[in-house]
């Protein structure tokens, strides 16, 4: 139970706990601000008290968010955010800042990573009209180099046009293997290629990721598993995990512990497995940057900071 209510929390503890839902480790997050692992678990366990539940569930390679974790991971990002937008709004008077912004986004960024961060930059840059085009990764490239959309919110580890665009990464998500409740696989705090041999797979076919899980599977020695069924849906996957059609291969940025049906779906890391969808921004390289863009730009990196960055 909470001993002294809600006044005592601090921005610390929510900076500490998202810095280690984020890094899945307390000695990995304490490497990444420079302090002490006890005072990292001082602020875990103050906050897990304040709760009243716990936030992580620990095992022998580090820490994974419970179901009140994932909870409590969205509010902590938006207090976060809250804070930055704060300081952006009195540093930066951005109701100064006027003109228009054309943003370019795939359809499984604009799905698990755009919302917020529009939301932000709207809240902030009041005076800015944004206008969002949704399409694929080679056509916004496209759009890019001739200069239609001013910058892409995509998967940067899928771009082609490296000569003619520049690009910086914001969020690089691993992939974990999504199981449905009580499958036997569960017993496993990481998964090895040799464990999924005979299960069957169902895969996302959206931003190209199909393409990208197959190049995992080629690393991982000629993994060739059975596939049940593909699907452009995100929200289709987590359905046939959720009832048990098959498992599947995923990176965490779009994980969600629950199907639209309230069916659990647990994730478990891969051991050995090295890629990563990365998201983050291009813009023609060259191109001189408007006020619009650069505010973009830089507020992206500041919302990047408190997203998963494995």
């Amino acid at each position: 139970m909470a001993k002294d209510g809600p006044q005592s929390l601090t921005l610390r503890q929510f900076r500490y706990f998202s810095l280690v839902a984020e890094t899945g480790s307390i000695s990995r997050a304490a490497m990444r601000v420079g302090i002490s692992q006890s005072a990292i678990t001082a602020a875990i366990q103050s906050l897990e008290e304040e709760m009243g539940s716990p936030l992580f569930a620990r095992h022998q390679k580090g820490m994974r968010l419970t179901h009140e974790g994932h909870r409590l991971l969205r509010h902590s990002r938006l207090i976060l955010a809250a804070v930055a937008d704060a300081r952006n709004t009195v540093r930066l008077r951005p109701e100064n800042v006027a003109g228009e912004l054309n943003i370019g986004v795939t359809r499984m960024v604009s799905g698990y990573y755009l919302a917020d961060l529009l939301a932000r930059f709207r809240r902030v840059f009041q005076n800015i009209a944004v206008r969002v085009v949704e399409d694929d990764r080679a056509y916004l490239e496209h759009l890019l180099v001739g200069g239609e959309i001013d910058v892409g919110l995509l998967v940067v580890s899928n771009l082609v046009d490296h000569q003619g665009l520049q690009s910086e990464i914001l969020l690089r998500s691993p992939f974990r293997v999504w199981l449905p409740e009580r499958h036997a696989l569960l017993t496993h705090s990481s998964l090895e290629f040799d464990h999924l041999a005979n299960e069957p797979f169902v895969m996302l076919t959206m931003d190209e990721l199909a393409d990208t899980t197959a190049r995992l599977w080629r690393d991982g020695g000629g993994f060739h598993p059975p596939v049940a069924m593909k699907s452009d849906s995100v929200e289709a996957i987590r359905s046939l995990v959720g009832t048990g059609v098959g498992i599947a291969m995923l990176p965490d940025v779009a994980y969600r512990p629950f199907s639209l049906e309230g069916d659990r779906i647990e994730a478990r890391y891969l051991t050995g497995a090295v890629h990563t969808v990365d998201i983050g921004l291009a813009w023609r390289r060259g191109m001189p940057l408007g006020e619009p863009v650069r505010h973009f730009i830089e507020l992206s990196r500041d919302y990047g900071q408190g997203r998963p960055r494995r």
